[in-house]
């Protein structure tokens, strides 16, 4: 394992953007493409603008959505879908990106999006690890077996309070108790 030390955030979203970057390129240099999984958050914000201005061939990658909370519009602020799309999908010309649709059947979505990762090799994942250790909307204890690439999951107070701390929301009601979630074993 490498450790990095940076100066502040900026930095540290530079660092692992360009970390990134270099195994996509190695990536679509072997097999021609590649898959990555890009997730959200405030930790994310310098990584996702320093990623975007790296020299990838854009068009050959598929990217996948890492979690979304159920039943909230893709208008909302807080919405993961908006978060990326803002951030990322509109900023590079990229060959597919999967969203997590919140708005959907929660089962069939999770079905919806397991066939489609089941097609992919991961090559990079950019995700961060929450204040309660959480990794995508895994909260602790997680389900570490789970063979399905995407939950249902039910979102704990300490993660719910990670979303209103972070000014997501207005207040803890207003934070979505369940989510989508790519699975931590996937």
């Amino acid at each position: 394992m490498n450790i990095s030390i940076a100066r502040d955030k900026s930095e540290l979203g530079e660092k692992a953007a360009a970390k990134g970057a270099e195994f996509i390129r190695e990536a679509v240099g072997k097999k021609g493409e590649a898959s990555i999984i890009v997730a959200t958050g405030a930790s994310q914000f310098e990584m996702l603008q320093s990623l975007v201005k790296q020299e990838i061939e854009w068009e050959k990658i598929t990217a996948f959505h890492l979690d979304e909370y159920i039943g909230l519009p893709v208008t909302h602020p807080a919405s993961f879908r908006r978060y990326l799309k803002e951030r990322f999908v509109d900023k590079v010309s990229i060959k597919e990106f999967i969203y997590v649709n919140g708005d959907s059947e929660p089962h069939t979505e999770c079905q919806r999006l397991g066939n489609l990762i089941r097609m992919h090799q991961i090559d990079v994942a950019f995700v961060g690890i929450g204040e309660n250790a959480h990794l995508a909307f895994n909260d602790p204890p997680a389900d570490f077996e789970t063979a399905e690439p995407y939950l249902v999951v039910s979102l704990d107070e300490a993660c719910r309070k990670q979303q209103l701390g972070e000014g997501w929301f207005a207040s803890l009601d207003d934070v979505p108790a369940r989510a989508i979630s790519m699975s931590i074993k996937q």
